[in-house]
């Protein structure tokens, strides 16, 4: 038996209003012809859509007190024109394949106008990924695990609740924001209460926030190199002086940063599971950083932005943990642990700073959506997002381990780095090997790479290529990974 179809039921279109907005000139005559363009002006212009049924004749009759006689010669106009289609015994609807629009005056483009800036870089925007592709995307997670029971049952929980009829807290709803101080205390070991979260719109948003709390045009700010280019794209866009530091093997080159007269206000981290090397931050390095911040009078950001995946590897304390002065922002998402869809993040900060970020908050959205970060809540509460986490930590260290097993024989020419944690790796390559080869070698063979050497601010110390394998399932991690050793072996060695 045929399995009947789940598919929702449209509702058919409704006939517009027939107040349109028309206005017929009765001294200038010609009444049919007046009504027939000014409807084929709403045709185009999208006020009349495709397959929008129009009014009755008599209605619209009625609206602008005219004979019927002249709607039925606009309307034969307009069907003779293939703007309008009659169906029988249904009315008069928009045609859906409209005829081409007639040639005309073209308008100046806007990019060309006077008033828009020319400064304005380009989003960094991941273009999608070709069928047929596969890609080691950088930050993408698989949401087919979730529990989707689960995921409907807290949507519902919130639909139930009573809609606020103002604008919500700009800090966040009091529920989640309760629910987040709980999981950050048992998941990270952060002292903190929901008087300290900052609910944002997404990390980015986070980013930029503590960074106009922070930064005025000209002062510096210190950034891993290489690292997370939208992040350093917020801080040259806000004015600040970047200065790159280098990253070792136990993370960011502490020493490495300027004191004194030279010290940068910021120093932007990625401890857990650095972007894009994939390294640990050491605890004495840890250490040294948070005198850093104390002797420089600095701030440093924590982005924690995948911390919750570890492999084997005992979790390291946050560094805002470890924090006793007032010195770190922490910046959490939940775009790794869910989906970069929900768009919603936190920053847990010193109080003097989260007053300033409250009020950037309130001005830039008022507040980010209050359904979503209800329904969040609850997923919070009822255990949800833990044992999500606790799925997809088993079904990513699968796809690890195939990575790691079948580009093992790679070394020493190459090497994975990064593997302890998160949702990517890096593969190294030494020198003999052409990068660009290896690339261009995997996309001849349908597999997208991202080449490290993109993610520097300075000059690259490093060549490979970035591994994300969170949005791959273990056999399609297991057909690129041999894709990326045959390009290895093969196609990407220089000439």
């Amino acid at each position: 038996m045929a399995r009947a179809s789940m598919a929702p039921t449209m509702p058919r279109s409704p006939a517009p209003p027939v107040n349109l907005p028309m206005t017929l000139d009765r001294a200038a005559g010609g009444l049919a012809r007046q009504l027939a363009g000014q409807l084929r002006g709403a045709v185009r212009a999208g006020v009349l859509a495709p397959g929008q049924r129009m009014p009755s004749t008599r209605a619209l009759a009625g609206a602008l007190d005219v004979g019927r006689g002249v709607v039925f010669e606009a309307f034969d106009a307009l069907l003779a024109e293939g703007y309008l289609v009659g169906r029988d015994r249904s009315g008069t609807f928009v045609a859906s394949d409209l005829p081409p629009e007639p040639g005309g005056v073209t308008a100046a483009p806007v990019a060309a106008a006077r008033w828009l800036r020319r400064d304005v870089p380009a989003a960094l925007v991941e273009p999608p990924t070709p069928p047929g592709t596969l890609a080691f995307r950088v930050g993408q997670t698989d949401t087919s695990f979730l529990n989707t029971q689960a995921w409907r049952r807290v949507w519902r929980a919130a639909a139930l609740d009573d809609l606020p009829d103002d604008y919500a807290d700009p800090a966040g709803d009091a529920l989640l924001r309760a629910e987040v101080a709980a999981y950050l205390r048992r998941a990270r070991g952060l002292v903190c209460g929901p008087q300290d979260v900052l609910i944002t719109s997404g990390a980015v948003q986070g980013v930029d926030l503590i960074t106009q709390a922070v930064l005025t045009p000209g002062d510096a700010v210190a950034i891993e190199d290489p690292g997370y280019r939208l992040a350093r794209q917020i801080f040259t866009e806000r004015g600040a002086r970047l200065l790159p530091v280098p990253v070792d093997e136990d993370g960011l080159l502490v020493s490495a940063l300027p004191v004194g007269a030279d010290a940068p206000l910021l120093a932007y981290t990625t401890p857990s599971h650095q972007f894009p090397l994939g390294v640990r931050l050491s605890l004495p390095r840890r250490l040294a950083l948070l005198d850093w911040a104390a002797q420089a009078d600095a701030l440093i950001l924590e982005d924690d932005y995948d911390s919750e995946y570890r492999y084997g590897a005992a979790p390291l304390p946050a560094l805002a943990s470890l924090d006793r002065a007032g010195r770190v922002a922490y910046l959490g998402t939940f775009s790794k642990v869910l989906s970069p869809s929900v768009r919603v993040g936190y920053v847990v900060a010193p109080a003097a700073l989260r007053q300033r970020l409250l009020a950037l908050k309130t001005r830039a959205d008022a507040h980010t959506s209050w359904p979503v970060q209800r329904a969040l809540a609850y997923l919070i509460a009822g255990g949800h997002l833990e044992a999500h986490i606790r799925r997809m930590r088993r079904e990513y260290a699968r796809r690890r381990a195939a990575l790691g097993e079948i580009l093992a024989p790679l070394s020493p020419h190459a090497r994975l780095l990064g593997l302890e944690a998160g949702l990517h790796a890096l593969l190294e390559l030494d020198a003999r090997l052409d990068v660009p080869g290896v690339v261009a070698a995997c996309a001849a063979r349908g597999v997208l790479v991202t080449p490290v050497d993109d993610l520097y601010a300075g000059r690259p110390d490093r060549r490979g290529v970035l591994l994300g394998f969170g949005g791959l399932s273990v056999p399609d991690v297991t057909r690129a990974a041999w894709v990326v050793v045959a390009a290895v072996t093969g196609g990407g060695s220089e000439t």
